[in-house]
């Protein structure tokens, strides 16, 4: 960039003058430059914009005032419009501190009486604009940060409450396999099958009504009461009849309805199966029960009905 250069006198074509008053009233920068690239009119709006005077500028190369890289891509500007003798493109004007200022650069080339050939060029700031695009750009990049953390503590609580889904287990001349899939990353579904003792099993299904955060908190809850009960010998029955009569558990449980089921082997067959399923759905649930062995062939069965479990009790609960 070269400012140092003495501008060149040249002469204003008569037809400029005419149309001198017009060009000021606009509120758009705009120059007026000859077939050699030299300012031959700015008005005071471009004035305000670049931060010079017009007698600085007028006579000078718009080279004089860009870097070599940026009046190369200028140059080529000037080449794609030779075609259709107009063109837009978004660019920057350098200012009198050196920073730049985004514009919207619009130019349309014509020819006077004399043949001479000249561009009208006009500037529009959009520096507010793209203040709004780089904040816009900074709170899309926080959002996919938070985004990627929210994916991450889901991540890690559906890993939590993947381990509240029953185990497969075999107990006795039973077998008990257990399938775990919630609607959402996590739910409020859980299960626990294990054994009383040598002659029962207990057997718990519950979904807490609703999806996603809310109920997995309060599933997870109740599994680690429920657990810590039947880890201190609880049985199902006991527990279930025990909250009959508490509203404050009814309430704690949010939907967690009271209901039994049992499950038996089959010692002469050699053979027994018990099956306990998760599934997500809108009403609060829950069955539970404890099953007895029995030296007869037997199962018991727990039936769904509009998201509630009905209880069939065989053996002693």
């Amino acid at each position: 960039m070269d400012q140092d250069t003495n501008p060149v006198e040249i002469g204003r074509p008569d037809w400029l003058e005419s149309i001198e008053g017009l060009l000021e009233s606009l509120n758009e920068g705009v120059i007026i430059t000859d077939d050699c690239h030299r300012l031959v009119f700015v008005n005071s709006c471009f004035e305000e914009m670049i931060g010079r005077p017009a007698a600085e500028m007028v006579g000078r190369s718009g080279a004089q005032f860009y870097t070599q890289e940026e009046f190369g891509f200028i140059l080529k500007q000037i080449e794609l419009s030779a075609a259709t003798g107009r063109h837009r493109f978004e660019f920057v004007l350098p200012l009198h501190d050196g920073s730049r200022l985004p514009v919207i650069v619009s130019s349309r080339r014509l020819e006077d009486p004399d043949g001479r050939d000249f561009a009208i060029v006009t500037f529009t700031d959009i520096s507010q604009q793209k203040s709004a695009q780089a904040q816009l750009r900074d709170a899309n990049v926080r959002l996919e940060e938070r985004q990627k953390e929210i994916e991450e503590d889901l991540a890690l609580a559906a890993r939590v409450q993947q381990s509240l889904a029953p185990k497969s287990i075999a107990w006795g001349g039973l077998r008990v396999d257990t399938y775990y899939h919630p609607v959402r990353t996590i739910g409020g579904d859980f299960g626990l099958v294990s054994p009383l003792d040598d002659e029962h099993l207990n057997l718990l299904v519950c979904d807490v009504s609703g999806h996603g955060i809310g109920s997995a908190l309060i599933a997870n809850r109740i599994y680690t009461e429920t657990a810590t009960q039947l880890r201190n010998g609880t049985g199902l029955g006991v527990l279930f009849h025990a909250g009959r009569g508490s509203h404050r558990a009814r309430r704690a449980a949010h939907g967690f309805c009271r209901g039994g089921a049992s499950a038996g082997d089959d010692r002469q067959a050699g053979r027994g199966a018990a099956a306990t399923g998760i599934t997500q759905h809108g009403a609060g649930s829950a069955a539970g029960g404890c099953g007895r062995r029995r030296d007869h062939r037997g199962a018991a069965r727990t039936r769904g009905s509009r998201g509630s479990i009905h209880r069939r009790n065989y053996g002693r609960v």
